[in-house]
């Protein structure tokens, strides 16, 4: 006898049966209703892109991660790691055409060959929100409201997360105070969106080996003590606008936070939960000079990556079991092939009247049917039997209160 076969999905990637559909269906919900409740428009783009633009774009971590390969015409493409650069690919081709600022949005789904951890996949779905056309600090409030707007519509709390908020443009402002060179910047900002991703003396050892004296390393430790934000203009209106906003609770300053990805020069922001046993929920900032780098003219934008894997395993752990099925759904099924048809035209005239209906595939005992529909989640429950077909009348349940509501057969 042949042997079975026996697959699995590629390693860090996932498959969604049910249950999962319901957590992720949780997540996107969410993500939409946030979306459209703050006017952003929903776009969407090809999760193959040319690799010199996801590449030279993501930044060195990133780009090491790209998942590539060479189709038939030997075109070296790969798939998408974030979004942003496809963003601004398609926003540097009809600019002449748009009317901005921009407030756009979408699901999409995100692939990078790296190590795993806990909330951390090879493929994963991220909510992007940008604003493109804006120098305005609402664009940063924008997007920051909109995300903690759609963590509240899957059920956490402000004590469940907070959103820590720097500045790369405070920070060179610091480094050049303390004597650090702006062709250093680069170097410093890589080294120490590591911290805590491992021992500072290896971040020291990277700065040193990026050019940075001794002096000049202890320098950069000595900054990441900064509480104040008190001389950045920029910080000091977010959290002024936060308050207005009714986040700045949600909000605290980690001149720490500093984001890997190369293309950010204002703000940036993370989200993580409370406890800290977690990574990022989501992160983003202002990324001013991304459109020149790939041949558009030059236009303040700000942009928030928010994806699906982490926020799936909190609400995982706050609420322990999925998401309940939707209430509304009508089971119908029937006692014998006999009454077949019957269940067929009560299942097409609900659905015809917006209704929404599993029906049975094969005849079953009434104890068995009933004892499927109180399993389901299902809110009502229609069973035919030869009686019901006589009569030309079945009785639709409410699983709930089991009071019985009278369904005319005899209608086409």
């Amino acid at each position: 006898m042949a042997e079975k076969n026996s697959f699995e999905a590629p390693r860090g990637m996932r498959d969604f049966y049910p249950a999962d559909m319901a957590w992720r269906n949780k997540v996107f919900d969410a993500f939409r209703a946030a979306g459209e409740a703050a006017g952003f428009q929903p776009y969407d783009a090809c999760v193959v892109e040319s690799y010199e633009l996801l590449a030279r774009k993501a930044g060195e971590e990133v780009g090491e991660q790209i998942y590539h390969f060479q189709d038939k015409s030997e075109r070296h493409l790969a798939l998408r790691a974030e979004m942003t650069p496809t963003l601004a690919r398609m926003v540097a081709k009809r600019q002449k055409e748009l009317s901005f600022p921009i407030k756009w949005t979408t699901i999409a789904q995100c692939f990078r060959y790296e190590r795993m951890t806990k909330g951390r996949k090879r493929e994963h779905y991220q909510w992007n929100l940008d604003i493109l056309g804006s120098d305005s600090v609402l664009a940063e409030v924008e997007v920051i409201g909109a995300a903690i707007d759609a963590l509240k519509r899957m059920g956490l709390e402000t004590g469940d997360f907070k959103v820590r908020v720097s500045s790369r443009k405070y920070l060179s402002q610091l480094l050049e105070k303390s004597g650090i060179a702006p062709e250093f910047h680069p170097q410093v900002f890589l080294a120490l969106d590591k911290r805590g991703k491992m021992p500072d003396g290896e971040i020291a050892a990277m700065l040193r080996d990026g050019g940075l004296s001794q002096a000049d390393v202890d320098a950069t430790f000595a900054i990441m003590d900064v509480k104040s934000y008190e001389d950045s203009p920029e910080l000091k209106e977010l959290f002024a606008l936060a308050e207005v906003a009714g986040f700045a609770d949600s909000l605290v300053f980690d001149i720490s936070v500093i984001r890997g990805l190369s293309y950010y020069t204002g703000i940036v922001f993370e989200c993580f939960d409370a406890k800290g046993e977690f990574r990022a929920i989501f992160g983003g900032g202002r990324y001013d000079n991304l459109l020149t780098a790939i041949g558009g003219d030059k236009i303040p934008a700000v942009g928030l990556g928010f994806g699906d894997v982490v926020i799936t395993e909190i609400l995982k752990e706050k609420f322990g079991e999925a998401p309940a099925a939707q209430k509304d759904v009508t089971i119908v099924g029937f006692m014998t092939d006999a009454e077949r048809d019957a269940a067929l035209k009560v299942a097409r005239s609900l659905r015809s009247g917006g209704g929404r209906v599993d029906l049975m595939l094969s005849a079953q005992k009434p104890k068995k049917f009933f004892a499927r529909s109180g399993q389901g989640g299902y809110a009502f429950a229609v069973f035919i039997g030869p009686d019901d077909v006589a009569a030309g009348c079945a009785k639709m349940k409410n699983l709930a209160t089991r009071e019985e509501t009278p369904i005319c057969l005899t209608k086409n």
